[in-house]
């Protein structure tokens, strides 16, 4: 459940990379406060830190048991002495698909941490996960509840 030092806001976003590739839902989960928040991709909601390890064990067994995730870039914007954000493009390989044998392609996504310093170290409060897709503005739903992302400059 080794997280490393989180001895400046980037370590969390990279201290989250690192507990992915070891598969480690708990070390994962220590990154956050215990009453903290976490939005994911499809806008599930966590409450808690038990709540996030949870929701990221049943990932790594079910969901992302064989993919990599790799920090592309991040940017800190300190808020104060002690309170940060944290954004940091990531990219996804390897994501199991619906039906065991195919595998979806390649993802990227924006995370974005808000991040605190607690007793000489870093930690999350919240987080938001958000899925990049390309040449787009936003996402309509028709009148059949179908959901489509659209550009209004095409």
């Amino acid at each position: 459940m080794d997280t490393g030092p989180l001895d400046t806001p980037r370590s969390v976003a990279e201290a989250f990379v690192a507990a992915w590739a070891r598969r480690d839902a708990d070390g994962l989960a220590a990154l956050f406060d215990e009453d903290a928040e976490f939005v994911n991709v499809t806008g599930l909601w966590w409450h808690d830190r038990a709540a996030i390890r949870k929701a990221h064990a049943y990932g790594f067994e079910h969901i992302f048991g064989d993919s990599t995730l790799r920090l592309m870039e991040v940017r800190v914007k300190m808020l104060a002495e002690e309170i940060a954000v944290v954004h940091a493009r990531v990219r996804l390989d390897g994501q199991t698909g619906t039906d065991q044998t195919t595998r979806p392609a390649t993802r990227h996504t924006i995370f974005s941490f808000v991040v605190h310093r607690k007793d000489d170290q870093w930690s999350c409060a919240s987080a938001h996960n958000t899925d990049i897709v390309p040449h787009m503005e936003t996402n309509l739903i028709d009148a059949d509840g179908k959901f489509s992302p659209v550009s209004y400059r095409s």
